[in-house]
């Protein structure tokens, strides 16, 4: 029984301390909750679209162009050792690093930003 009570007990203060520093908020005065995201939305939109801009694309073209750059190595490799080259994954490699490059110019078009 005096583990119940411990248990309750301490229940009952994390409630009170989440009860104690919980704040209650509005979307304005009239509760136009969608107003409120809208106008939130308008601004983030902006910062989000700066760091997928500066951060996102160039991290994946790095990415892409490390692994192509790999892949036509190894692909230059095994034309020493066969003597076929294989053009299919350093061309699709290729052409998402071209597709990632200029995905910034047209991609916030398509998606109304």
């Amino acid at each position: 029984m005096k583990l119940y009570k411990k248990d309750v007990l301490a229940i009952s203060i994390i409630l009170m301390i989440t009860l104690l520093f919980s704040i209650t908020s509005f979307a304005a005065g009239s509760g136009d909750v969608a107003g409120a995201i809208e106008g939130i939305w308008g601004d983030a939109s902006k910062q989000i679209k700066t760091v997928v801009n500066k951060v996102v694309f160039p991290a994946i073209d790095l990415i892409l162009a490390v692994f192509f750059f790999a892949k036509l190595w190894m692909a230059y490799f095994d034309y020493r050792k066969h003597g076929q080259f294989e053009w299919a994954a350093p061309a699709i490699l290729f052409a998402c690093l071209v597709f990632t490059l200029t995905a910034p110019a047209y991609i916030w078009a398509i998606l109304g930003l």
